[in-house]
C-alpha cells in the first residue's frame, strides 16, 4: 500500500498524518498510541512500525481531504539539516563566474569528498506558509535540492549500505541571503569574513514537504526530474542524476564524521539556475515552486 507520512496542523498542535488516496488519517488518533503524534517518533523504529502503517492504510481508515488540512514541514523541527555545497557541476561554474573565477574542477578528480554545511533546524517550514523576507537583505535566492530523511541510527557507513539507512524522500527550497554570508567591516582576505547564520538560517530559510514519500516507493532516487519557478517562470530544470556527489557518496561522508539520527535531513545540493547567477533575486509578493518527480511540490509566498 502505497502511502506517505506529513506532519499536519491540529487544534491540539501538530500531528503525524499518513496521505493516502487524497485524504489525511491522522495516525495516533487511529492507532491509539502517543508515539505515533510525531513523525520523528514513528522514525524511531521505522521498520516496525511501518508494518503497523500498512495494516493500517489496508483497513481503509477515514481522513480528511488533503485540501481541507494545513501541511506543516513533514518533521517541523528536524534533528539536523546537512546541506551539500556546490553538488551540481553546472551550479558550481554559474557561482564561479559571478565571483569571477574559473570553473571549478571535478573534485573527484583532486581527491576531494563532498563537504556540507549546518542550517538552523528552526528554520524548516511547510509548503503553504507564508515567508517573511529577512531583514536587511536585498539579495534572497532560490535553490531547488532533493531531501533525504535518515531512517535509522547510523556511523561510519560504507557507501553501498548507504541507502540502506534513508527512511524516505522530499522535496526541499535551500533559501539563501546571498549579501548577508559576508560580515559587514571584514577585509576579503580575513578568515572569519563568512557568516553561514545569516546567510542560510533566518525564519522560513528552510521550505520542506509536502510530505515525506517513503524511500522503498522511490526506485531511482538518483534520476529525478526536478525544477524551480519563481511566478510561473521557471528558474531551475534538472535532474537528481546530475550531482557531483550521490546520496550514497554523503551519507557515507557524512556518518565518517558523525553520528546521523533517524528524522535528520541531508539536502543533497542545487542545479544551475539560482538567481545570483544573473543577479535575480526575490521580492515581497513573489511565490516560489519547488517540484521532484514522484515527491510532490511545496508551494510558498514572500511577504
Amino acid at each position: 500500500m502505497t502511502f506517505q507520512l506529513a506532519t499536519i496542523s491540529t487544534s491540539e498542535g501538530p500531528r503525524a498524518a499518513m496521505i493516502l488516496n487524497g485524504h489525511a488519517i491522522e495516525i495516533a488518533k487511529a492507532t491509539g498510541l502517543r508515539q505515533d503524534e510525531t513523525i520523528l517518533g514513528i522514525f524511531e523504529n521505522l521498520d516496525a512500525n511501518l508494518e503497523r502503517l500498512e495494516k493500517l492504510a489496508a483497513s481503509d481508515p477515514a481522513g480528511v481531504a488533503l485540501s481541507a488540512v494545513t501541511l506543516m514541514s513533514p518533521i517541523p523541527i528536524p534533528p539536523a539539516i546537512y546541506c551539500a555545497g556546490s553538488n551540481y557541476a553546472d551550479h558550481a561554474a554559474e557561482m564561479a563566474k559571478a565571483n569571477g573565477r574559473e570553473p571549478p574542477k571535478d573534485p573527484h578528480e583532486l581527491g576531494q569528498r563532498s563537504w556540507h554545511f549546518i542550517k538552523a533546524s528552526r528554520s524548516a517550514i511547510g509548503t503553504g506558509a507564508a515567508i517573511p523576507m529577512p531583514a536587511h537583505s536585498k539579495k534572497l535566492d532560490w535553490e531547488a535540492e532533493l531531501g533525504v530523511v535518515i531512517g535509522k541510527i547510523c556511523r561510519n557507513v560504507p557507501e553501498e549500505a548507504a541507502l540502506d539507512f534513508v527512511g524516505g524522500y522530499l522535496v526541499g527550497n535551500d533559501l539563501s541571503a546571498r549579501d548577508l554570508s559576508r560580515r559587514p567591516g571584514m577585509p576579503e582576505n580575513s578568515s572569519f569574513k563568512n557568516d553561514w547564520m545569516a546567510h542560510k538560517s533566518f525564519d522560513g530559510a528552510c521550505p520542506l514537504g509536502p510530505w515525506i514519500t517513503l524511500a522503498r516507493d522511490v526506485a531511482h532516487p538518483h534520476n529525478l526530474k526536478m525544477r524551480l519557478d519563481v511566478n510561473g517562470v521557471v528558474k531551475q530544470d534538472s535532474n537528481t542524476g546530475y550531482m557531483i556527489f550521490n546520496i550514497k557518496e554523503q551519507i557515507a561522508d557524512l556518518s565518517a564524521r558523525m553520528t546521523l539520527y533517524p528524522g535528520d535531513i541531508i539536502l543533497t545540493g542545487t542545479p544551475a539556475g539560482v538567481g545570483n547567477g544573473k543577479g535575480e533575486y526575490l521580492n515581497s509578493g513573489d511565490v516560489v515552486t519547488v517540484e521532484i518527480e514522484g515527491l510532490g511540490k511545496i508551494v510558498n509566498r514572500f511577504e
